[in-house]
């Protein structure tokens, strides 16, 4: 490498996870001096060469990158790496501290390493293919790993960090992504499922997010006003309550959710989708998020409970039971077809005969849905909503039909796919599309 740029005299920065490129490319650098001898060492060299530009190339087609993907590839590692320097720039911006000085002497040599000339590996080992990927042109524009403003923000950054006049040029461009974007995974992504791996409990990425927005949902003004009411004070760092969103099938709870999430990611907005039978993870999930700078939905989809299932009495206390505050960056929200969650039968009557204190059962029951301080009722439509529904769709989706013969054929299609509800018109118009 050039001058006294080392790589393995980093601190924060020290280690990156999957960063086979960049291990290789840097020992690409530092054997350049290598006087081929050997052709055993030259074929070494040249092999872990081509070994990094496949690596560039695949990187390229997963995240739509465009330009110098050296460049596009450091700037990556640096956007994903949490350490004590990027998570506290995440939080306050421009942070003070001996964490500045021990950052400043990293982005030393990371500037080095945007400045290294890679034609300097190309006279050494003959292998001109390098020169496409320092200028190169991405087929499909699009990313398969984070949304196009995302992508775009890193293409951006990458240019300036490449035109950096000194390491404090390049430190303010990297502190100002961290404060306006996050840094690593939680930062780059809008939603997440948990998974429980060998090392523990793990928050991966959702890469394919439905793009709905809650203009997208037709009717429903008050139940969408209630939930942007009670989203829009958590965002806002205001009191804001857990929320259930309950009501007949097919009525856009869950599409309700996604849809907040799109409107509110970039004000600091995450999603965690976690499963009934995995709730005895949440703990974990909440100790790891709670000390980052971004609001965290838990959601939990089609939540109910049998009689004789007891995991809601867990989920009772980690709401809001448990001896540990809640943290004031984290909500539940979770959407169900049943208001009070924990069936109850006639059947249930005849065993409070039994029963000493037949009311302290009955409030057992009802006292996880007493922990969601908002509750928001989604009903079906009645034929003539189902009807307004069907026709704003079409308008959207440029359906060309006569209203009248739009209209009988949706009549036909509800008696047949599932009744009134939102998602059967949608399903109905996609039908129609699929014939055009």
């Amino acid at each position: 490498m050039t001058g006294n740029t080392r790589v393995e005299e980093l601190l924060v920065y020290r280690k990156f996870k999957d960063a086979k490129v960049f291990d290789n490319m840097v020992w690409v650098m530092e054997n350049l001096d290598y006087d081929g001898s050997e052709q055993y060492g030259m074929d070494t060299l040249r092999g872990v060469y081509y070994d990094c530009i496949s690596g560039l190339v695949e990187m390229a087609g997963s995240y739509g990158f465009e330009g110098n993907l050296w460049h596009n590839y450091l700037t990556y590692l640096l956007v994903n790496h949490e350490n004590a320097f990027s998570t506290s720039c995440e939080i306050v911006g421009k942070v003070e501290g001996s964490i500045v000085d021990i950052a400043r002497h990293d982005f030393e040599i990371f500037r080095g390493l945007y400045a290294f000339d890679l034609r300097e590996i190309e006279k050494k080992t003959g292998i001109t293919a390098m020169r496409c990927l320092m200028d190169y042109r991405n087929i499909d524009r699009s990313s398969k790993t984070f949304n196009k403003r995302i992508r775009d923000r890193i293409c951006s950054l990458t240019l300036l960090l490449e035109q950096s006049g000194d390491v404090d040029e390049f430190m303010e461009h990297m502190i100002d992504f961290y404060k306006d974007f996050g840094v690593g995974k939680l930062g780059l992504h809008k939603a997440f499922r948990v998974e429980r791996t060998d090392g523990g409990v793990e928050i991966v990425p959702i890469r394919n997010i439905a793009h709905v927005h809650l203009d997208d949902l037709v009717g429903y003004e008050i139940a969408k006003k209630k939930l942007i009411d009670n989203t829009e004070a958590f965002v806002s760092g205001r009191k804001a309550n857990n929320c259930l969103l309950f009501g007949d099938a097919g009525t856009g709870k869950s599409s309700s959710i996604k849809g907040i999430l799109n409107q509110y990611y970039e004000r600091g907005l995450r999603v965690i989708e976690i499963y009934k039978h995995q709730f005895q993870e949440l703990n974990d999930v909440i100790a790891q998020i709670k000390n980052r700078n971004y609001k965290f939905i838990i959601y939990m989809d089609d939540l109910s409970f049998e009689d004789f299932e007891i995991e809601y009495k867990y989920l009772k206390a980690v709401i809001e039971g448990g001896l540990e505050k809640k943290p004031d960056n984290v909500l539940i929200y979770a959407t169900s077809n049943r208001r009070h969650l924990v069936r109850e039968k006639f059947s249930d009557k005849e065993d409070r005969r039994d029963d000493l204190h037949s009311s302290d059962t009955v409030q057992e029951k009802l006292s996880l849905v007493n922990r969601f301080g908002v509750q928001i009722f989604f009903c079906a439509p009645d034929k003539k909503e189902f009807q307004n529904i069907v026709r704003v769709l079409a308008e959207k989706n440029g359906v060309a039909l006569p209203e009248e013969e739009l209209l009988l054929e949706a009549n036909k299609w509800e008696l047949s796919h599932g009744g009134l509800s939102g998602r059967t018109a949608q399903q109905f118009i996609d039908y129609l599309l699929g014939q055009m």
